[in-house]
């Protein structure tokens, strides 16, 4: 294949830019939590998605599911990339030298991937097209997630899929109470919802919890929201639910939405505390501050 030298500048963690290399749904990332380059792939180019976190980085994010996929574009942009990676220049030109190495590819982007309506699809496209490269196979396919959908099939065929791709799942739980979601997320869902989407991603997909804390109005969260955060993941581990662990992080790059100038980050020893609470239930905690 001919390569057409894509178009990127230096990647930082601090710049996320969905059109970084001049692709509509491939792009990459240097990921803070991945400790390497990140390949996205961002079906939600409308940037509509089904929630509205307060931290979000999408700028004019609005409500709605992503647009039908062009799965012959998606295919030859993910192959381009792909080869410029493994036979070019890529990662020499574009990435700091301590991370120049691919971690994953990344259903992510600018909405909620699995509001798309040929998920599984995608995901057999990806690993179809991974394959092709003989040193991306071990390379991990990740699915950043609000986790509102897993009781749709096409979404478990997809995880299904994943599970045999080298899958893992990041789930997102921000709150465990019906005020803390409705503030941070946007979304009335249940925690019953949450509950059993949960237990629905974990049984098809190694799945871990993805948490992102933060302060707001100058305060950090709260006695009861991270005493009602600890019950609910002691729940989860009673109820035999086979959670990796949780990927506890802050806030790294300036929202894009109103409540913007509320939000800061928790210090250091705020979030290393929580850390060890969750330790203490007896899961894995990865801390990305």
């Amino acid at each position: 294949m001919a390569r057409t030298g894509l178009a990127a500048g230096r990647l930082a963690v601090d710049d996320h830019r969905r059109d970084s290399a001049g692709l509509l749904y491939v792009y990459p990332v240097v990921s803070r939590r991945a400790g390497g380059v990140s390949i996205g792939i961002n079906l939600n180019t409308s940037n509509a998605c089904n929630w509205r976190c307060v931290y979000c980085q999408v700028p004019e994010l609005k409500r709605g599911a992503a647009p039908r996929v062009d799965l012959g574009r998606l295919e030859r942009e993910l192959r381009q990339f792909l080869d410029e990676v493994v036979h070019g220049s890529f990662l020499e030109n574009h990435v700091p030298r301590e991370v120049r190495r691919v971690n994953d590819i990344a259903l992510s982007g600018n909405g909620e991937p699995t509001t798309a309506s040929a998920f599984d699809q995608v995901v057999a496209l990806i690993g179809r097209v991974r394959g092709e490269f003989k040193a991306l196979e071990s390379v991990k396919l990740v699915l950043i997630t609000n986790g509102s959908l897993m009781d749709r099939a096409v979404v478990q065929q997809g995880l299904r899929l994943m599970a045999g791709l080298n899958g893992e799942v990041w789930f997102k739980l921000d709150s465990a109470t019906p005020q803390g979601i409705l503030r941070i997320n946007h979304t009335r869902v249940t925690l019953d919802r949450v509950r059993d989407n949960l237990r629905i991603t974990a049984s098809l997909c190694p799945t871990w919890i993805q948490t992102c804390v933060f302060r707001m109005d100058g305060a950090d969260p709260g006695a009861d929201e991270r005493r009602a955060y600890l019950e609910f993941l002691a729940g989860v581990l009673e109820a035999g639910t086979p959670v990796r662990g949780v990927l506890l992080y802050g806030l790294a790059r300036p929202s894009m939405q109103p409540e913007a100038p509320r939000l800061a980050p928790v210090s250091r020893a705020w979030m290393n505390g929580f850390a060890e609470d969750i330790r203490a239930l007896g899961l894995e905690v990865r801390v990305s501050p």
